[in-house]
């Protein structure tokens, strides 16, 4: 009885529930009491199927599929941006502890007149109404006179100093003064030699309005990719100043038999340093042998913007007695007679790691640090900050490969060229559309003539180069130099900076350095240049003035000052489009690919002085890959072996239409070389290969099968 005492009571119960019921007037049961849920009652849950529960745990019991599908359905109804999260994971950007240094500044103009000096009158009024130059720079008024003396000379001087009147000058002084007229059937009297196509045709320009008043005297350029047909008839007529580079005139030596040097009196190496380190050293010893077999005695001109150890050793041997005319060793002189003795102090092989560089008096220059994953956008924000927001100026952006210039020229002017929306207070509506160039080693010679020349004559516009324009080249009204990839070192850094600024003009430049490359700072300050520091959230910043990267929420409200977050969705806005451009096709995606490997095997080639600051393991590649407008980190890649102390191996750098294989400790100059290349290598190699490949075909039909 004891035990069917339980069993009574649940029945009474039921009965009770079951009147209550049958008692309610609209005949529907009670509300129910909500319960706590016990475990029983949980695992009971679970075990029965169809169930429906409440809240987050009935997410995560349906299928995955089921889950994916509700998601995109949500996410339709929402905006979606299908990047990755562009802030996150980002190194800290380290703070920059630095002494100031006293950087050495040329004063580049002088109150000295050219009248002062013994010049053909023709010659003063050319330089004065053609040119427009009525004082001297410090450079010419040391070197002319030196030059109209007959004797040889060695001249240092900062980038846009006004070197090449220095030597034009006295060399058309020389030639219109001679006794017996000159006829240009007579031949070469004067060779120039320059390193870049395009610092030829600049050359042949300033020479050509000098020789205005002597139309008796012919000037002439030789250059890779140039018909050598056409050039060959001009050296039949004859070419009494002969502007050329290297490459070319070594090939026209060995290949055209009209070309003398017998009465020729004139020798001038321009930019003698970049002539070496480009691994002319063979075409200029060439070259000289040339020219002392048909004459031994002429005057020689070397001119440079950095002293190396080669154009020391060109001097040795192409100079005989020289003056040594150096600016920026004057200034130190007048200011400080200890630096002098210091430099003095330092033993030869150091000279190069402690030399100092004299930059522009009105360049500024800045540097940036900026995370991998940030950088396409931080630099499209720099140009749409400069070149359209602000006033419209020229620019100027170093890439350190071809492949880079040309993926970053396309993606620039598919995704910036559009018009500026902005709708901002006390703002008209503006309509400026962004001019794109390009300029590097591979383009063919006529549409590198046709860029050079457009940028030069353009008010505006924005030039996306290699090297090939960072020797030589004076470009008017360039505001901003933009070194996007770091250059090899602090003398390549000053060449590239120097194309603004040029002849006392205003000018700017900036360093984009990854956290990882900030010694690179120290390693400028310890060369006497001095670099200030903008910060990439103000770049950032400036994208809040074009409403095409805003982020459209519904019932969202226009935010007229900084807001971080809002900077941060519109650079997360600007990314997208860059990545939706780059997916957009199969082949843009390879581009991007072949961008990012260049890059890769140009940052594998950095001098090994330089590998604790730019190293290989150091970075990060699917951050990398974002720059250029990946997702994700490419794994078809070739893979780029690094240094291991267990195994020796040789670096490959293998980059398409422009790398080459190479050896040595000339690995650089070599890889560089194609830029400034005669032209015709690429003709004698295809024809090589031709030869090869028929020997082949022959050999394989004589062997018996």
């Amino acid at each position: 009885m004891e035990e069917d005492g339980p069993l009574l009571l649940n029945l009474g119960r039921r009965n009770a529930l079951k009147r209550k019921l049958q008692s309610s007037p609209h005949g529907n049961p009670p509300l129910k009491r909500k319960s706590k849920p016990s475990v029983n009652n949980f695992k009971k849950r679970a075990a029965e199927t169809g169930t429906r529960e409440k809240g987050s745990s009935s997410r995560r019991s349906l299928p995955k599929k089921q889950l994916t599908a509700n998601q995109n359905e949500s996410q339709k109804s929402k905006l979606f941006i299908k990047t990755s999260s562009l802030f996150k994971n980002n190194p800290d950007i380290p703070e920059i502890h630095r002494k100031a240094v006293q950087q050495v500044q040329e004063n580049v103009f002088t109150t000295d007149s050219f009248s002062q000096l013994d010049l053909h009158p023709h010659l003063i009024a050319t330089i004065t109404t053609v040119l427009k130059i009525h004082s001297m720079t410090s450079v010419q008024k040391q070197t002319i006179p030196v030059l109209l003396q007959g004797k040889d000379a060695l001249v240092r001087s900062q980038t846009g100093s006004g070197k090449t009147l220095a030597y034009g000058i006295p060399l058309v002084q020389s030639l219109q003064g001679m006794k017996s007229k000159i006829q240009r059937s007579d031949g070469p009297y004067a060779l120039v030699l320059v390193p870049t196509r395009e610092l030829a045709l600049q050359t042949f320009d300033t020479i050509q309005k000098l020789l205005k008043p002597f139309t008796w005297i012919v000037p002439g350029v030789l250059m890779g990719g140039e018909k050598r047909k056409s050039e060959k008839a001009r050296l039949r007529k004859g070419i009494n100043i002969l502007i050329s580079t290297p490459g070319r005139l070594v090939d026209h030596i060995k290949s055209t038999e009209c070309i003398h040097f017998r009465r020729t009196q004139w020798l001038i190496i321009d930019e003698a340093d970049r002539i070496l380190d480009l691994g002319f050293e063979k075409d200029v010893t060439v070259i000289l042998n040339a020219l002392n077999a048909e004459r031994e005695t002429r005057q020689n001109v070397l001119l440079s913007a950095t002293l190396t150890e080669g154009v020391t050793r060109l001097a040795d041997i192409s100079l005989n007695d020289p003056i040594r005319i150096s600016i920026a060793d004057e200034v130190r002189k007048s200011l400080k007679p200890a630096l002098q003795r210091e430099k003095e102090a330092n033993s030869s092989s150091n000279c190069m790691e402690q030399e100092n560089f004299a930059v522009p008096e009105k360049l500024k220059q800045y540097f940036m640090m900026v995370p991998s994953k940030l950088r396409l956008v931080t630099l499209a924000a720099f140009i749409l900050e400069k070149c359209m927001y602000a006033k419209q100026q020229k620019m100027i952006i170093f890439f350190s490969s071809c492949e880079q210039v040309e993926f970053h020229y396309e993606l620039l002017v598919n995704v910036l060229s559009g018009e500026l929306e902005s709708e901002q207070p006390k703002r008209s509506p503006v309509s400026v559309q962004l001019q794109f160039l390009r300029l590097h080693g591979n383009m063919e010679q006529e549409e590198r003539t046709e860029v050079f020349q457009e940028f030069l004559k353009s008010s505006t516009g924005i030039l996306l180069c290699t090297d090939v324009a960072a020797r030589g080249l004076d470009l008017p009204q360039v505001m901003w130099i933009v070194q996007y990839n770091a250059p090899a070192s602090p003398a390549e850094y000053i060449h590239r900076i120097g194309r603004t600024a040029r002849i006392g003009c205003h000018g700017n430049s900036l360093l984009v350095l990854a956290p990882s490359e900030a010694e690179y700072v120290s390693l400028l300050a310890s060369h006497k240049i001095n670099v200030s520091e903008i910060k990439m959230e103000k770049v950032l910043s400036t994208l809040m003035k074009d409403d095409r990267f805003r982020l459209h929420r519904p019932g969202s409200k226009k935010s007229y000052g900084v807001d971080p977050q809002e900077v941060r969705e519109r650079a997360t806005v600007l990314q997208t489009k860059f990545e939706d451009y780059v997916h957009s096709s199969e082949g843009t995606i390879q581009w991007a690919k072949k961008a990012l490997q260049s890059f890769l095997c140009a940052y594998t080639a950095y001098p090994r002085s330089l590998k604790h600051i730019f190293h290989i393991k150091s970075i990060h590649l699917g951050h990398v890959a974002k720059s250029f407008g990946l997702r994700d980190a490419p794994q078809n890649l070739t893979t780029l072996p690094t240094a291991n102390s267990k195994k020796k191996t040789k670096l490959k750098a293998k980059r398409s239409d422009l790398l080459k294989k190479t050896r040595g400790k000339h690995r650089l100059a070599e890889l560089l070389r194609s830029e400034y290349s005669s032209g015709m290598d690429s003709g004698v190699s295809k024809v090589k290969k031709k030869k090869k490949k028929k020997q082949r075909k022959t050999g394989d039909q004589k062997t018996p099968v």
